[in-house]
């Protein structure tokens, strides 16, 4: 008896871990954010309320949308136009079922006979803007990645699990909205890199990382603090727009609800409150980049000045001599001085022209102006640029050579005395 008693335990015990692993992997695969929904091609019209009655509930629920649908064309027109509602065209049924491309339920009960229902009127961008006065180009803000952060029992999170404020934002239609959102789609890495945490790190590094890696130009936070007095209850929720990677406040508000109402009706309301205030934002000029998101530019290279190599004593270098000369005589004079300077081991004429320039390869021991010095001494007229020199004579003849100094005469030696003096003499 005992050991059937074991074997039923154990049994439970597996089907209790086996239920509890099932539970787990469900929670890993379908608790993280929601994919934002595609909304370029389309113009949204939401919170259509109709209250219908028909001979049976399906006929009630044709005769809601089709309802629906004039009214939202009215009520897209109005806003579009800023006029009112009053005014707006009238539009036959077989058109408008061609300008609306899907209809959204909100909420909806069916009767026997009475259709009540909360709906969204979704028009074709490309059918309907010219007909609604939509223009065809909206200005858009650069990319801004959207952080979404719900507070709620003391606790913040953004996509790391599926909650009310990220779908309310997955299921906005920012097709008419100026601000153009980069919204995360809480799967993959988007929980470990833009979380609620995130948005306290005022570090300039990781937040380039995070907007060059999904494609944004800036940074957005929409907060939402949720609370309900009692399960069940009224609902207080209080908005906060922040922008930048230090969470400037950009406008807040706040939104009270019944009991009864859904979290999800109250987040939707404040997505489109808070795209509002966005868009005042960047109307008024206060969505400004932040220059330290830019990627610093690297210092520039150390600038390397190249300087000629001056010449080392005792090195040979060989520098170019323009003589000119009128004469082939002059020139003969020239190169006759040149091989007779001290420290000049080699002369070697590269162009020849007694009667204009000639152009010569002097290899000297020494830097250039003491072969200039060398030169000028000797009569010659030279003339220094950069490493050439240029010879020239002062006169029609050829400098007349320094007369060599004079002989000193010998000194003649002077002879001891014959009788030294004594010294006690």
């Amino acid at each position: 008896m005992l050991r059937r008693r074991l074997v039923s335990l154990l049994i439970l015990l597996s089907a209790v871990l086996g239920l509890s692993g099932v539970l787990y992997a469900q929670m890993e695969a379908g608790e993280r954010g929601i994919a934002p929904i595609d909304s370029s091609g389309t113009l949204e019209v939401t919170g259509i309320h109709v209250d219908v009655m028909g001979k049976d509930g399906q006929s009630a629920r044709y005769e809601g949308w089709r309802i629906a649908q004039r009214q939202g064309f009215r009520a897209y027109w109005a806003k579009a136009h800023n006029r009112p509602v009053t005014e707006a065209p009238t539009v036959p049924d077989s058109t408008l079922d061609e300008l609306v491309s899907s209809i959204v339920v909100e909420r909806e009960q069916i009767g026997p006979n009475r259709y009540i229902a909360d709906l969204g009127i979704l028009f074709d961008r490309a059918r309907s803007a010219e007909i609604l006065g939509v223009g065809g180009d909206v200005r858009r803000s650069a990319p801004m990645i959207l952080v979404p952060v719900l507070v709620t029992a003391g606790s913040e999170t953004s996509v790391e699990l599926r909650n009310p404020w990220q779908r309310a934002w997955a299921e906005f239609r920012t097709s008419q909205s100026p601000i153009d959102y980069v919204r995360v789609t809480g799967s993959g890495i988007d929980p470990l890199l833009v979380n609620a945490a995130q948005t306290d790190r005022p570090g300039r590094g990781w937040w380039r990382n995070i907007i060059d890696l999904y494609g944004a130009a800036d940074i957005l936070v929409a907060q939402v603090e949720f609370q309900r007095l009692y399960p069940g209850g009224p609902v207080f929720a209080k908005f906060v727009g922040y922008h930048g990677p230090d969470r400037q406040p950009v406008g807040a508000f706040t939104i009270s609800a019944p009991a009864g109402a859904s979290a999800l009706q109250v987040m939707r309301a404040g997505v489109q409150r808070m795209d509002q205030i966005f868009a005042e934002a960047l109307a008024d000029g206060r969505l400004v980049r932040d220059r330290s998101l830019d990627i610093p530019e690297p210092p520039p290279p150390p600038e390397v000045v190249e300087e000629a190599p001056k010449p080392v004593a005792g090195r040979p270098w060989t520098y170019q001599v323009q003589i000119v000369s009128p004469d082939v005589n002059i020139y003969n004079f020239a190169m006759a001085h040149l091989r007779t300077t001290g420290g000049v081991d080699q002369v070697v004429p590269v162009s020849i022209n007694p009667g204009g320039v000639s152009y010569v390869n002097v290899t000297f021991r020494g830097e250039l102006p003491a072969l200039r010095a060398a030169l000028t001494a000797r009569g010659w007229s030279v003339e220094q640029n950069g490493f050439v020199l240029r010879m020239t004579s002062s006169g029609k003849g050829p400098p007349p050579l320094a007369p060599p100094a004079p002989p000193q005469p010998a000194q003649p030696a002077q002879a001891p005395p014959a009788n030294p003096p004594r010294g006690n003499e």
